[in-house]
Protein backbone atom coordinates (compact mmCIF):
# COMPACT_ATOMS: atom_id res chain seq x y z
CA UNK A 1 0.00 0.00 0.00
CA UNK A 2 1.20 3.50 -0.76
CA UNK A 3 -0.37 6.66 0.63
CA UNK A 4 1.69 9.49 2.06
CA UNK A 5 0.21 12.98 2.07
CA UNK A 6 0.88 15.23 -0.88
CA UNK A 7 4.34 16.71 -0.40
CA UNK A 8 5.47 14.09 2.14
CA UNK A 9 7.96 11.25 1.57
CA UNK A 10 6.36 8.10 0.19
CA UNK A 11 6.78 4.82 2.03
CA UNK A 12 6.91 1.49 0.27
CA UNK A 13 5.23 -0.82 2.75
CA UNK A 14 2.78 0.87 5.04
CA UNK A 15 1.27 -1.24 7.82
CA UNK A 16 -2.06 -2.94 7.22
CA UNK A 17 -5.18 -1.03 8.22
CA UNK A 18 -7.58 -3.49 9.86
CA UNK A 19 -9.75 -4.03 12.90
CA UNK A 20 -7.00 -6.29 14.27
CA UNK A 21 -4.52 -3.41 13.91
CA UNK A 22 -6.89 -1.16 15.89
CA UNK A 23 -7.07 -3.76 18.66
CA UNK A 24 -3.27 -4.18 18.67
CA UNK A 25 -2.97 -0.41 19.00
CA UNK A 26 -5.38 -0.47 21.94
CA UNK A 27 -3.12 -3.00 23.69
CA UNK A 28 -0.08 -0.83 22.94
CA UNK A 29 -1.79 2.25 24.39
CA UNK A 30 -2.83 0.53 27.62
CA UNK A 31 -1.47 2.48 30.56
CA UNK A 32 -0.64 5.48 28.35
CA UNK A 33 -4.01 6.90 27.30
CA UNK A 34 -6.89 7.22 29.71
CA UNK A 35 -10.15 5.38 29.32
CA UNK A 36 -12.05 8.64 29.06
CA UNK A 37 -15.58 9.00 30.36
CA UNK A 38 -18.71 8.22 28.38
CA UNK A 39 -21.24 10.66 29.80
CA UNK A 40 -24.94 10.94 29.05
CA UNK A 41 -25.77 14.49 28.01
CA UNK A 42 -29.18 15.64 29.21
CA UNK A 43 -29.34 18.71 26.97
CA UNK A 44 -28.69 16.90 23.69
CA UNK A 45 -30.82 13.94 24.75
CA UNK A 46 -33.82 16.20 25.38
CA UNK A 47 -33.24 18.07 22.15
CA UNK A 48 -33.09 14.96 19.96
CA UNK A 49 -35.32 12.52 21.86
CA UNK A 50 -32.43 10.03 21.77
CA UNK A 51 -30.00 8.83 24.40
CA UNK A 52 -26.96 10.96 23.62
CA UNK A 53 -23.59 10.21 25.16
CA UNK A 54 -20.42 12.32 24.98
CA UNK A 55 -17.11 10.48 24.67
CA UNK A 56 -14.89 12.85 26.65
CA UNK A 57 -11.59 12.73 24.79
CA UNK A 58 -10.93 16.23 26.12
CA UNK A 59 -10.00 14.45 29.36
CA UNK A 60 -6.92 12.76 27.92
CA UNK A 61 -3.55 13.81 29.43
CA UNK A 62 -3.07 16.11 26.41
CA UNK A 63 -6.77 17.12 26.41
CA UNK A 64 -7.47 15.52 23.02
CA UNK A 65 -7.63 12.14 21.29
CA UNK A 66 -4.51 12.91 19.23
CA UNK A 67 -2.32 11.13 21.79
CA UNK A 68 -3.76 7.81 20.60
CA UNK A 69 -2.42 8.05 17.07
CA UNK A 70 0.85 9.80 17.88
CA UNK A 71 1.91 7.35 20.56
CA UNK A 72 0.87 4.32 18.54
CA UNK A 73 3.15 5.39 15.68
CA UNK A 74 6.14 6.56 17.71
CA UNK A 75 6.14 3.52 19.99
CA UNK A 76 6.70 1.28 16.95
CA UNK A 77 9.90 3.00 15.76
CA UNK A 78 13.10 0.94 15.86
CA UNK A 79 16.28 2.00 17.67
CA UNK A 80 17.76 3.78 14.63
CA UNK A 81 14.58 5.73 13.97
CA UNK A 82 14.34 6.74 17.61
CA UNK A 83 17.90 8.00 17.56
CA UNK A 84 17.16 10.14 14.46
CA UNK A 85 14.18 11.74 16.20
CA UNK A 86 10.76 12.65 14.87
CA UNK A 87 9.16 15.60 13.13
CA UNK A 88 5.51 16.52 12.89
CA UNK A 89 3.19 19.31 11.81
CA UNK A 90 0.31 20.26 14.02
CA UNK A 91 -2.39 22.84 14.57
CA UNK A 92 -1.92 22.12 18.27
CA UNK A 93 -3.43 18.88 19.49
CA UNK A 94 -1.36 16.42 17.46
CA UNK A 95 1.77 18.27 18.54
CA UNK A 96 0.78 17.82 22.16
CA UNK A 97 0.32 14.10 21.59
CA UNK A 98 3.75 13.88 19.93
CA UNK A 99 5.32 15.92 22.74
CA UNK A 100 3.82 13.67 25.42
CA UNK A 101 4.88 10.50 23.58
CA UNK A 102 8.42 11.69 22.92
CA UNK A 103 9.04 12.75 26.50
CA UNK A 104 7.73 9.40 27.75
CA UNK A 105 9.77 7.40 25.22
CA UNK A 106 12.92 9.55 25.37
CA UNK A 107 12.86 10.69 21.73
CA UNK A 108 13.67 14.14 20.34
CA UNK A 109 10.94 15.95 18.36
CA UNK A 110 10.65 19.07 16.23
CA UNK A 111 7.06 20.26 15.95
CA UNK A 112 6.03 22.61 13.13
CA UNK A 113 2.94 24.72 13.86
CA UNK A 114 1.20 27.43 11.81
CA UNK A 115 1.15 30.98 13.13
CA UNK A 116 -2.62 30.65 13.71
CA UNK A 117 -2.08 28.04 16.44
CA UNK A 118 -3.33 29.56 19.71
CA UNK A 119 -0.56 30.39 22.18
CA UNK A 120 -2.23 28.20 24.77
CA UNK A 121 -1.61 25.17 22.56
CA UNK A 122 1.98 26.18 21.83
CA UNK A 123 2.73 26.55 25.53
CA UNK A 124 1.16 23.17 26.27
CA UNK A 125 3.35 21.44 23.66
CA UNK A 126 6.47 22.84 25.28
CA UNK A 127 5.25 21.98 28.78
CA UNK A 128 4.34 18.40 27.82
CA UNK A 129 7.52 17.76 25.85
CA UNK A 130 10.05 19.48 28.09
CA UNK A 131 13.61 19.22 26.81
CA UNK A 132 12.54 16.62 24.21
CA UNK A 133 10.67 19.17 22.06
CA UNK A 134 11.58 22.09 19.82
CA UNK A 135 8.78 24.24 18.40
CA UNK A 136 8.98 25.76 14.90
CA UNK A 137 6.32 28.34 13.96
CA UNK A 138 5.88 28.62 10.18
CA UNK A 139 3.12 29.38 7.66
CA UNK A 140 -0.46 30.51 8.19
CA UNK A 141 -2.21 27.12 7.86
CA UNK A 142 -1.70 23.54 8.93
CA UNK A 143 -0.90 22.52 5.36
CA UNK A 144 1.88 25.10 5.07
CA UNK A 145 3.40 23.86 8.32
CA UNK A 146 3.05 20.27 7.07
CA UNK A 147 4.94 21.14 3.88
CA UNK A 148 7.82 22.62 5.88
CA UNK A 149 7.88 19.60 8.19
CA UNK A 150 8.03 17.21 5.22
CA UNK A 151 11.03 19.04 3.76
CA UNK A 152 12.78 18.99 7.12
CA UNK A 153 12.18 15.25 7.52
CA UNK A 154 13.67 14.59 4.09
CA UNK A 155 16.77 16.64 4.86
CA UNK A 156 17.43 15.33 8.37
CA UNK A 157 16.27 11.72 8.12
CA UNK A 158 13.94 12.13 11.09
CA UNK A 159 10.68 10.17 11.04
CA UNK A 160 7.65 12.17 9.99
CA UNK A 161 4.67 11.58 12.29
CA UNK A 162 1.54 12.58 10.31
CA UNK A 163 -1.40 14.02 12.20
CA UNK A 164 -3.81 11.71 10.39
CA UNK A 165 -2.49 10.29 7.13
CA UNK A 166 -0.61 7.20 8.24
CA UNK A 167 -2.03 3.74 9.03
CA UNK A 168 -0.39 3.72 12.47
CA UNK A 169 -1.87 7.12 13.28
CA UNK A 170 -5.39 6.35 12.14
CA UNK A 171 -5.65 2.93 13.78
CA UNK A 172 -4.42 4.51 17.00
CA UNK A 173 -7.14 7.13 16.77
CA UNK A 174 -9.66 4.40 15.97
CA UNK A 175 -9.05 2.79 19.38
CA UNK A 176 -11.69 5.13 20.76
CA UNK A 177 -14.42 2.93 19.21
CA UNK A 178 -13.83 -0.43 20.93
CA UNK A 179 -13.48 1.59 24.12
CA UNK A 180 -16.92 3.14 23.53
CA UNK A 181 -18.45 -0.28 22.82
CA UNK A 182 -17.01 -1.70 26.04
CA UNK A 183 -18.27 1.26 28.11
CA UNK A 184 -21.74 1.29 26.54
CA UNK A 185 -22.03 -2.50 26.64
CA UNK A 186 -22.92 -2.52 22.95
CA UNK A 187 -22.24 -0.54 19.80
CA UNK A 188 -24.31 2.66 19.48
CA UNK A 189 -26.98 3.14 16.84
CA UNK A 190 -25.25 6.35 15.72
CA UNK A 191 -21.68 7.57 16.08
CA UNK A 192 -20.84 11.21 15.26
CA UNK A 193 -17.16 11.85 14.59
CA UNK A 194 -15.34 15.17 14.01
CA UNK A 195 -13.45 15.33 10.72
CA UNK A 196 -10.35 17.31 9.77
CA UNK A 197 -8.08 15.24 7.56
CA UNK A 198 -10.11 12.11 8.25
CA UNK A 199 -7.82 10.15 10.59
CA UNK A 200 -10.25 9.43 13.40
CA UNK A 201 -13.10 8.81 10.96
CA UNK A 202 -11.00 6.31 8.99
CA UNK A 203 -9.85 4.58 12.16
CA UNK A 204 -13.38 4.29 13.52
CA UNK A 205 -14.73 3.02 10.20
CA UNK A 206 -11.96 0.42 9.99
CA UNK A 207 -12.99 -1.19 13.27
CA UNK A 208 -16.73 -0.75 12.80
CA UNK A 209 -16.82 -2.22 9.30
CA UNK A 210 -15.97 -5.58 10.89
CA UNK A 211 -17.58 -5.31 14.33
CA UNK A 212 -20.51 -2.91 13.90
CA UNK A 213 -21.54 -2.54 10.25
CA UNK A 214 -25.10 -1.67 11.26
CA UNK A 215 -24.04 1.43 13.19
CA UNK A 216 -24.68 4.67 11.35
CA UNK A 217 -21.50 6.78 11.27
CA UNK A 218 -21.62 10.51 10.56
CA UNK A 219 -18.50 12.55 9.95
CA UNK A 220 -18.90 16.24 10.83
CA UNK A 221 -16.65 18.71 8.99
CA UNK A 222 -16.36 22.46 9.57
CA UNK A 223 -18.18 24.19 6.71
CA UNK A 224 -15.22 26.46 6.09
CA UNK A 225 -12.75 23.59 5.67
CA UNK A 226 -14.72 20.66 4.25
CA UNK A 227 -11.77 18.97 2.54
CA UNK A 228 -13.13 15.42 2.71
CA UNK A 229 -16.41 16.43 1.05
CA UNK A 230 -14.36 18.12 -1.66
CA UNK A 231 -12.32 14.96 -2.14
CA UNK A 232 -15.45 12.82 -2.47
CA UNK A 233 -16.84 15.26 -5.02
CA UNK A 234 -13.62 15.31 -7.05
CA UNK A 235 -12.93 11.59 -6.78
CA UNK A 236 -9.57 12.20 -5.11
CA UNK A 237 -8.04 14.42 -2.44
CA UNK A 238 -7.83 18.01 -3.66
CA UNK A 239 -6.52 21.19 -2.05
CA UNK A 240 -9.24 23.65 -1.09
CA UNK A 241 -8.48 27.11 -2.55
CA UNK A 242 -9.20 28.74 0.81
CA UNK A 243 -10.24 27.64 4.29
CA UNK A 244 -11.65 29.23 7.41
CA UNK A 245 -9.02 28.49 10.07
CA UNK A 246 -11.32 29.20 13.03
CA UNK A 247 -11.81 25.49 13.80
CA UNK A 248 -8.05 25.20 14.00
CA UNK A 249 -7.97 21.55 15.10
CA UNK A 250 -9.91 20.49 11.98
CA UNK A 251 -9.01 23.22 9.48
CA UNK A 252 -7.24 21.04 6.90
CA UNK A 253 -6.92 22.09 3.28
CA UNK A 254 -6.49 18.60 1.79
CA UNK A 255 -7.82 15.22 2.95
CA UNK A 256 -5.34 12.40 3.41
CA UNK A 257 -4.31 9.94 0.73
CA UNK A 258 -4.56 7.06 3.22
CA UNK A 259 -7.72 8.24 4.96
CA UNK A 260 -9.64 9.25 1.82
CA UNK A 261 -10.23 5.79 0.25
CA UNK A 262 -11.44 4.39 3.58
CA UNK A 263 -14.01 7.18 3.90
CA UNK A 264 -14.88 6.99 0.19
CA UNK A 265 -15.62 3.26 0.31
CA UNK A 266 -17.65 3.57 3.51
CA UNK A 267 -19.78 6.39 2.07
CA UNK A 268 -20.28 4.46 -1.18
CA UNK A 269 -21.39 1.40 0.79
CA UNK A 270 -23.85 3.42 2.85
CA UNK A 271 -21.87 2.84 6.06
CA UNK A 272 -21.03 6.50 6.59
CA UNK A 273 -22.14 9.99 5.64
CA UNK A 274 -20.68 13.47 5.82
CA UNK A 275 -22.21 16.73 7.03
CA UNK A 276 -20.84 20.26 7.16
CA UNK A 277 -21.32 22.37 10.28
CA UNK A 278 -21.21 26.20 10.08
CA UNK A 279 -18.56 27.79 12.27
CA UNK A 280 -21.18 29.96 13.98
CA UNK A 281 -23.15 26.87 15.00
CA UNK A 282 -19.99 25.38 16.46
CA UNK A 283 -19.54 28.55 18.51
CA UNK A 284 -23.09 28.32 19.85
CA UNK A 285 -22.47 24.70 20.85
CA UNK A 286 -19.23 25.65 22.57
CA UNK A 287 -21.14 28.18 24.66
CA UNK A 288 -23.89 25.65 25.47
CA UNK A 289 -21.29 23.07 26.48
CA UNK A 290 -19.67 25.62 28.77
CA UNK A 291 -22.69 27.41 30.20
CA UNK A 292 -25.09 24.45 30.50
CA UNK A 293 -22.90 21.36 30.71
CA UNK A 294 -19.82 22.82 32.38
CA UNK A 295 -17.49 21.52 29.63
CA UNK A 296 -14.70 23.56 28.08
CA UNK A 297 -14.39 22.47 24.46
CA UNK A 298 -12.25 23.88 21.70
CA UNK A 299 -13.90 24.51 18.29
CA UNK A 300 -12.84 21.13 16.86
CA UNK A 301 -13.86 19.49 20.14
CA UNK A 302 -17.41 20.83 19.83
CA UNK A 303 -17.65 20.09 16.10
CA UNK A 304 -19.45 16.74 16.32
CA UNK A 305 -21.76 17.88 19.12
CA UNK A 306 -22.71 20.96 17.09
CA UNK A 307 -24.17 18.67 14.42
CA UNK A 308 -26.85 17.77 17.00
CA UNK A 309 -27.01 20.97 19.05
CA UNK A 310 -25.68 24.45 18.45
CA UNK A 311 -28.54 26.70 19.52
CA UNK A 312 -32.14 27.18 18.44
CA UNK A 313 -31.84 26.16 14.80
CA UNK A 314 -32.65 22.65 13.62
CA UNK A 315 -29.94 20.05 14.15
CA UNK A 316 -27.95 19.04 11.08
CA UNK A 317 -27.98 15.32 11.83
CA UNK A 318 -31.46 13.86 12.12
CA UNK A 319 -31.65 11.36 14.98
CA UNK A 320 -34.20 8.62 15.55
CA UNK A 321 -36.03 9.05 18.86
CA UNK A 322 -35.02 6.51 21.46
CA UNK A 323 -31.82 5.51 19.65
CA UNK A 324 -28.40 5.43 21.27
CA UNK A 325 -26.03 8.13 20.03
CA UNK A 326 -22.37 8.66 20.87
CA UNK A 327 -20.72 11.98 20.03
CA UNK A 328 -16.94 12.24 20.21
CA UNK A 329 -15.94 15.42 22.04
CA UNK A 330 -12.44 15.44 20.66
CA UNK A 331 -10.58 18.19 22.49
CA UNK A 332 -10.60 20.84 25.19
CA UNK A 333 -7.55 22.95 24.39
CA UNK A 334 -9.36 26.25 24.07
CA UNK A 335 -7.73 29.61 24.59
CA UNK A 336 -9.84 31.82 26.88
CA UNK A 337 -8.86 34.88 24.82
CA UNK A 338 -10.93 33.49 21.92
CA UNK A 339 -14.25 33.65 23.75
CA UNK A 340 -15.08 37.17 22.56
CA UNK A 341 -14.88 35.95 18.96
CA UNK A 342 -16.81 32.80 19.86
CA UNK A 343 -19.66 34.86 21.34
CA UNK A 344 -19.64 37.19 18.32
CA UNK A 345 -19.81 34.35 15.79
CA UNK A 346 -22.55 32.66 17.77
CA UNK A 347 -24.71 35.80 17.93
CA UNK A 348 -24.34 36.40 14.20
CA UNK A 349 -25.16 32.77 13.36
CA UNK A 350 -28.19 32.79 15.65
CA UNK A 351 -29.47 35.93 13.92
CA UNK A 352 -29.25 38.04 17.06
CA UNK A 353 -26.51 40.44 15.95
CA UNK A 354 -26.57 42.59 12.83
CA UNK A 355 -24.49 45.44 11.46
CA UNK A 356 -25.61 48.53 9.57
CA UNK A 357 -24.02 51.59 7.99
CA UNK A 358 -26.17 54.49 9.18
CA UNK A 359 -25.92 57.95 7.63
CA UNK A 360 -26.77 60.28 10.51
CA UNK A 361 -27.71 63.90 9.86
CA UNK A 362 -25.10 66.10 11.50
CA UNK A 363 -27.59 67.85 13.77
CA UNK A 364 -28.46 67.74 17.48
CA UNK A 365 -30.81 64.92 18.51
CA UNK A 366 -30.22 62.68 15.47
CA UNK A 367 -28.83 59.79 17.49
CA UNK A 368 -31.57 60.12 20.12
CA UNK A 369 -34.28 59.92 17.47
CA UNK A 370 -32.62 56.83 15.99
CA UNK A 371 -32.62 55.13 19.37
CA UNK A 372 -36.23 56.10 20.14
CA UNK A 373 -37.74 55.40 16.73
CA UNK A 374 -35.77 52.42 15.45
CA UNK A 375 -34.64 50.23 18.34
CA UNK A 376 -37.10 47.77 19.85
CA UNK A 377 -37.56 47.42 23.63
CA UNK A 378 -35.15 44.45 23.86
CA UNK A 379 -32.62 45.66 21.26
CA UNK A 380 -29.21 46.97 22.25
CA UNK A 381 -26.45 48.95 20.55
CA UNK A 382 -23.42 46.63 20.69
CA UNK A 383 -21.17 48.79 18.51
CA UNK A 384 -21.21 52.42 17.45
CA UNK A 385 -18.32 53.85 15.52
CA UNK A 386 -18.16 56.81 13.15
CA UNK A 387 -16.66 55.67 9.87
CA UNK A 388 -15.63 59.19 8.86
CA UNK A 389 -15.87 62.43 10.80
CA UNK A 390 -16.42 65.59 8.78
CA UNK A 391 -18.29 68.87 8.66
CA UNK A 392 -20.66 67.63 5.99
CA UNK A 393 -24.39 67.31 6.48
CA UNK A 394 -24.23 63.50 6.74
CA UNK A 395 -21.98 61.45 9.06
CA UNK A 396 -21.80 57.70 8.36
CA UNK A 397 -21.49 55.36 11.37
CA UNK A 398 -21.09 51.61 11.71
CA UNK A 399 -23.77 50.38 14.12
CA UNK A 400 -23.99 46.88 15.59
CA UNK A 401 -27.40 45.96 16.99
CA UNK A 402 -27.99 42.96 19.24
CA UNK A 403 -31.58 41.74 19.27
CA UNK A 404 -33.41 40.20 22.18
CA UNK A 405 -34.64 37.41 19.87
CA UNK A 406 -33.84 36.48 16.25
CA UNK A 407 -37.52 36.94 15.40
CA UNK A 408 -37.24 40.65 16.24
CA UNK A 409 -35.28 41.28 13.03
CA UNK A 410 -38.37 41.80 10.85
CA UNK A 411 -39.64 44.61 13.04
CA UNK A 412 -36.23 46.26 13.15
CA UNK A 413 -35.85 46.19 9.37
CA UNK A 414 -39.34 47.65 8.94
CA UNK A 415 -38.59 50.52 11.31
CA UNK A 416 -35.31 51.17 9.51
CA UNK A 417 -37.17 51.26 6.19
CA UNK A 418 -39.66 53.79 7.57
CA UNK A 419 -36.96 55.97 9.13
CA UNK A 420 -35.88 59.12 7.23
CA UNK A 421 -32.27 58.17 8.01
CA UNK A 422 -30.56 56.30 5.17
CA UNK A 423 -29.35 52.89 6.33
CA UNK A 424 -27.40 50.13 4.55
CA UNK A 425 -27.33 46.64 6.02
CA UNK A 426 -23.92 44.89 6.09
CA UNK A 427 -24.56 41.42 4.66
CA UNK A 428 -22.77 38.53 6.44
CA UNK A 429 -21.58 37.30 3.02
CA UNK A 430 -19.90 40.65 2.31
CA UNK A 431 -16.06 40.71 2.34
CA UNK A 432 -16.40 43.70 4.67
CA UNK A 433 -17.87 41.37 7.29
CA UNK A 434 -14.46 39.75 7.83
CA UNK A 435 -13.35 42.93 9.57
CA UNK A 436 -16.20 42.59 12.07
CA UNK A 437 -16.13 38.90 12.97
Amino acid sequence: MRGARHGEPMTTALPVVSAAAVEAAAARLAGVVRTTGLQRNERLSERTGAQVWLKREDLQPVRSYKLRGAYNLIAQLDAGQRAAGVICASAGNHGQGVAFACRRLGIRARIFVPSTTPRQKRDRMLALGGDAVELVVTGDTYDEAAGAAAVEATVTGATLVPAFDDPRTLVGQGTVVPEIAAQLGRVPDLLVVPVGGGGMLAGCLTWMAEHAPSTRVVGAEPAGAACLAAALSAGEPVALPAIDSFVDGAAVRRAGDVTYPIARDAVAAGLAELVQVPEGKICTEMLDLYQIDGIIAEPAGALAAAALGGGDREEIVQVEAGSSVVVILSGGNNDVSRYSEIVERSLVYEGRKHYFLVNFPQEPGALRRFLDEVLGPDDDIALFEYVKRSNREIGPALVGIELGRPSDLGGLLQRLEESPIRVERVDPDSPFYRFLV
